[in-house]
């Protein structure tokens, strides 16, 4: 068997350069890669293309990497909850590309099954169009799509092994599957980090042919975006 293990999150972003893109599995603050985008930070990388569904908040998440301005471009379908992220974009200091968030998921997809490229029709119409090549299908026009091409994919899962195989919990189960398949070298990092052969086969939700390195990461704070409690 291949080691994919490695000591932590230090080690396991050995590689990353100024100028790369990168993808990051997450939606909103749930199952965000926390310990390599905080030892990302203190690498000092910057100009950095990030491919993730939104950066986090002001202080957590890709906000941080927006707070030392290391992201250069951001590909993203949501900006909310993110006053930095905001404010860079609206000064034109941080190059953005919306993307309906169907076809970002689907772009990861298709990078990760070996898809070049594939027509929808999200977005026709829209400022999302522009230069986009446009065919019809069925009456109705569509607008070609390229797949992502990252050089890493950071990734959180609930519970890994040694071979790299993932389980995801919850909601957590967003962008990482896909992400995970997409990325030149993957990154996984776990909360619970068994040895090969202990995940029931019928539970992984990415095989670990995917992943190139894992590790096991302590103290994560699982911050809650919006806290929302009923009044007693």
């Amino acid at each position: 068997m291949i080691r994919k293990v490695v000591s932590g999150a230090e080690e396991a972003i050995q590689g990353i350069q100024d100028d790369m893109t990168v993808m990051f599995g997450g939606f909103g603050l749930c199952g965000i890669p926390e310990k390599a985008i905080e030892a990302i930070q203190n690498t000092g990388v910057k100009g950095l293309t990030c491919i993730s569904n939104n950066a986090g908040v002001d202080d957590f998440g890709l906000g941080l990497l927006l707070q030392t301005r290391q992201i250069k471009k951001m590909i993203s379908s949501y900006v909310g909850e993110n006053d930095e992220f905001e404010r860079q974009m609206l000064s034109g200091e941080l190059d953005v590309e919306l993307v309906p968030q169907g076809t970002l998921a689907e772009r990861c997809r298709a990078a990760g099954t070996g898809i070049p490229a594939f027509f929808t029709p999200a977005g026709y119409g829209t400022e999302v169009a522009e230069g986009k090549e446009v065919r019809e299908f069925n009456g109705k026009p569509h607008i070609l799509e390229h797949a992502f091409e990252a050089e890493f994919a950071f990734v959180k899962a609930w519970k890994g092994d040694e071979a790299g195989n993932l389980i995801f919990k919850g909601t957590a189960r967003n962008f990482n599957p896909m992400m995970a398949m997409a990325g030149k070298i993957t990154v996984a990092e776990v909360e619970e980090l068994v040895p090969a052969g202990q995940l029931d086969p019928n539970e992984i939700h990415t095989p670990g042919i995917f992943v190139q390195r894992i590790f096991e990461g302590k103290n994560y704070e699982k911050r809650i975006e919006q806290r929302t409690v009923r009044q007693r």
